[in-house]
């Protein structure tokens, strides 16, 4: 692994990676790109838990070519585990976590961390909010979103137009709180976070973006919407049993 920089940075950019040989080499392309377009001091968290591809090798390989990227493995899948390992290691000043498809064009990420840095402590990238744009999303898939998110303001967060979008910033302290309480390991970690960030008083602030319909996701819609109805409730659970003190 290349050397690490020691020293503050200005962002974190955390990619959960399980078994995407084909995406990840284009999404640390894209990222690379970005960082040299910008004077900012930036770490890349590459989260590779539970691969059986080449996914492994390539995080490994992209840290060693460029000190600005790490790899860090995680034997047990889960994409909440993931992050959770990104956001408890990182030292940048706003962690943000992006999926490794990037549907969310990497530019976008500016918005993110303009809205980190002007003083909310979490940003929500939002395919709702007022300016925000989808391109090429299938009318099925799109209505499914829209159920479970009206499951997830009934259940968990009140008032927030999309939860379920892979990009979210925070402030490192904030990261690190968020992170030492969460509970979830699955797909429905990052509503986990945002209630608790209600719960904890936290400013948030939905951020619209430009986002691209990757055919290729790995979101089963009915399957997975009945799998996070489940963790919705185990959210409630634990805060009725007092696992989020």
């Amino acid at each position: 692994m290349g050397a690490q920089d020691t020293r503050e940075h200005d962002l974190s950019i955390i990619i959960p990676a399980f078994n995407e040989e084909r995406r990840l080499p284009r999404a640390i392309t894209a990222v690379r790109g970005y960082l040299d377009a910008r004077d900012l001091k930036v770490e890349v968290l590459l989260v590779e838990n539970g691969s059986v591809d080449a996914t492994p090798r390539i995080a490994d390989e992209a840290a060693h070519a460029d000190a600005r990227f790490r790899a860090i493995h995680v034997p047990r899948r889960g994409k909440g585990l993931a992050v959770r390992t990104g956001m408890l290691q990182a030292s940048g000043d706003v962690v943000m976590f992006c999926d490794a498809d990037f549907s969310m064009p990497v530019e976008e990420a500016d918005r993110l961390y303009t809205a980190v840095r002007g003083g909310m402590d979490v940003a929500i990238g939002s395919r709702e909010a007022p300016g925000a744009r989808r391109i090429g999303e299938p009318a099925r898939r799109h209505l499914m979103g829209r159920v479970f998110n009206g499951l997830v303001n009934g259940l968990a967060v009140a008032g927030i137009r999309d939860t379920q979008c892979g990009f979210k910033a925070f402030r490192r302290d904030v990261a690190r709180d968020l992170a030492g309480r969460q509970r979830l390991e699955g797909w429905a970690f990052d509503v986990e976070l945002l209630f608790l960030s209600r719960r904890l008083g936290y400013s948030m602030r939905e951020v619209p973006i430009t986002w691209r319909y990757d055919a290729s996701s790995r979101v089963h819609p009915v399957r997975d919407t009945i799998s996070m109805l489940g963790e919705l409730l185990t959210i409630r659970w634990n805060a009725l049993t007092g696992k989020y003190r």
